[in-house]
């Protein structure tokens, strides 16, 4: 059974025939955040209700980097290298800096708690863009249950300013986000509150250089399950999270292409020398796959 499905043909020149999707590591409870440290040769990420955060190593497997993470959820790495993370449990924003301390860059907003931080990314010009659903207070499993303080939201963080700031309000639980290549376009995953009926998809917004977003419209929805993670390849392709694996979605809105696995896939990133590869968490496991095609990822 072919692991790939295309649906346009011009997927074929993602994908790769004689490269193999590989579940890399595995035994775990919810796997999300996924980051590759090139300089380190290593993958980052989560497993939130184990309050880890897990390192991959290619030759050596899996270590423990940081426990206890606070209910780490998402990751990236600024301009500098240095990982952001988002904590459920201390319901913030942190930096790790190159010394190893961590410093907190966000978690109140109006002077009233964050609710749960949960993906991250950082554009060129250094500020750094977060949504804050309200998963990671939802119940125990993730953090701990609690009442929101704020609303459901985007945040953008100027970090030499020490300001944040609201972008978008108008969706129902923001999730993972993503720049268009030339971070002209946004892109932000809507999974919607738990336990409702809310509409699950993917949102993009025009962005300006002053981080103003207009023009939110619908972009995609996913099918089967609801986009989560999601990430940009060096063509503009939306590569998103899905029940069934990972999708690729052309920059006109159309499937392209699944990549299948056999769990739930919940975020992703592109690593390897050439950012090339594509790795994924997928519930309990962690998969890789290389591309045809490299991803843009900052730094």
């Amino acid at each position: 059974m072919s692991q790939f499905e295309i649906i346009d043909p011009a997927f074929g020149r993602y994908v790769l025939g004689n490269a193999p999707v590989k579940q890399i590591a595995t035994g775990f409870d919810s796997v999300e955040g996924p980051v590759w440290f090139g300089d380190a040769g290593c993958l980052l990420f989560s497993d939130i209700p184990s309050d880890r955060i897990l390192r991959w190593t290619p030759g050596q497997g899996v270590s423990v980097y940081r426990t206890p993470s606070n209910y780490a959820n998402g990751h990236t790495r600024d301009r500098q290298g240095r990982l952001i993370s988002c904590e459920h449990g201390l319901r913030r924003v942190t930096r790790t800096e190159h010394d190893g301390s961590i410093t907190v860059i966000a978690d109140a907003f109006g002077g009233k708690r964050l609710n749960s931080p949960n993906d991250v990314a950082v554009k060129s010009d250094g500020t750094i863009w977060f949504t804050d659903p309200h998963y990671g207070i939802a119940n125990n499993y993730e953090g701990f249950a609690a009442d929101e303080e704020n609303p459901c939201v985007v945040y953008r963080l100027d970090p030499r300013a020490g300001s944040l700031a609201v972008v978008a309000d108008e969706m129902n639980c923001p999730n993972g986000l993503a720049f268009s290549p030339d971070e002209s376009l946004l892109y932000v995953a809507d999974t919607g509150r738990m336990h409702s009926d809310d509409p699950q998809l993917i949102k993009v917004f025009n962005c300006a250089t002053d981080g103003k977003l207009t023009g939110g419209r619908h972009f995609h929805t996913i099918a089967p399950g609801c986009a989560d993670g999601i990430r940009v390849d060096s063509d503009g392709n939306l590569w998103s999270s899905a029940a069934d694996g990972v999708h690729c979605i052309a920059p006109d809105g159309h499937l392209m292409g699944k990549i299948l696995v056999p769990e739930p896939v919940s975020n992703l990133c592109f690593g390897g020398r050439a950012r090339h590869e594509l790795y994924f968490t997928a519930t309990t496991s962690v998969y890789r796959v290389t591309l045809n095609r490299n991803g843009v990822q900052f730094p």
